[in-house]
């Protein structure tokens, strides 16, 4: 079929804590698909889904959603089952990559260095610090830096079941000093590194999303050997995951006692943010590939699981 007679359901919205990104994700990729040519449709996720998408009938989804739901496996399940053909990552890569403990041990099993951790519930914090500060609490299963908190020496705080809306257990994580650096990878390939910095002091919510909240460096100013070991290990990690289409590896850059420094892999994102001015698509244009044409390149390769 042409781009024309091409139905391309957007799929965005949902439920979750990144329910505003994702709302920005789609209708933006919505606007650069009509612009590519294709027949395109946009859908406000909610329970009904499954419903929606039957009367809707479209030939293929774009998943622009973010957060749980649709960035852990679930909603690529429910388009497995009704045979429609998704952009990004499958079931079980989604799954894996969501749950941040478990793509840490993926990686350490591939031989891919993240900063130490280890699970933790809330009731451990009433016996003391889980580990030397500073150290990073971070949900398990969350995107966009909802829920992390850095904890510096003297900090008094400690999630509780008031104010941690995110279940009973906590990822913390040593604190990796330095610079943050991001690699989007298109099926399997690195594209380019990009340093971001942040008026916050770190790479939150806020700072991701709020106007002015950070500059991103393209191509990052980095050692040629950082730069070369990021794309390597983002690769490394997209194949190690399984993901397919786009993906994007989040590091810190330990430069504090000078070059080259070290380097770690924090996560990678399945379902990385999608306007034309989030990371992915930059370092997309920056290889001389648009908006348009990026998305249009994921609905061609979209497919249900094998």
């Amino acid at each position: 079929m042409s781009r024309a007679e091409t139905h391309v359901a957007v799929l965005m919205g949902g439920w979750s804590a990144e329910r505003a990104v994702s709302l920005s994700s789609g209708r933006e990729c919505a606007k650069a698909l009509r612009q590519a040519g294709w027949k395109v449709s946009e859908i406000d996720v909610d329970r009904g889904i499954a419903r929606k998408l039957e009367s809707v009938k479209p030939d293929v989804v774009f998943n622009a959603l973010h957060g749980p739901v649709g960035e852990d496996g679930n909603i690529q399940g429910v388009l497995n089952i009704l045979g429609i053909p998704y952009t990004h990552s499958g079931v079980r890569a989604s799954a894996v990559a969501m749950d941040k403990p478990t793509a840490k041990d993926v990686f350490a099993r591939h031989g891919l260095r993240c900063p130490e951790g280890r699970v933790v519930t809330l009731s451990d914090f009433d016996k003391g610090e889980p580990m030397t500060p500073p150290y990073v609490i971070k949900p398990i299963d969350q995107g966009s830096s909802v829920g992390v908190h850095i904890v510096r020496e003297g900090d008094n705080y400690r999630p509780t079941a008031e104010d941690w809306p995110f279940g009973d257990a906590v990822l913390v994580e040593r604190y990796v000093p330095g610079r943050e650096l991001t690699v989007a990878v298109w099926d399997g390939e690195a594209m380019e590194v990009t340093e971001i910095t942040s008026s916050h002091g770190f790479y939150d919510y806020d700072a991701k999303y709020a106007e002015g909240g950070s500059i991103h460096m393209l191509p990052a100013p980095v050692p040629d050997e950082i730069r070369r070991q990021a794309m390597d290990i983002a690769a490394r990690a997209h194949r190690a995951i399984g993901c397919r289409g786009v993906s994007r590896a989040d590091f810190r850059y330990d430069d504090t006692a000078g070059e080259p420094g070290d380097l770690y892999l924090l996560e990678i994102n399945t379902q990385p943010g999608m306007t034309p001015t989030s990371l992915v698509p930059e370092q997309a244009a920056h290889l001389g590939i648009s908006f348009p044409e990026l998305v249009s390149r994921m609905v061609e390769d979209a497919r249900c699981d094998e």
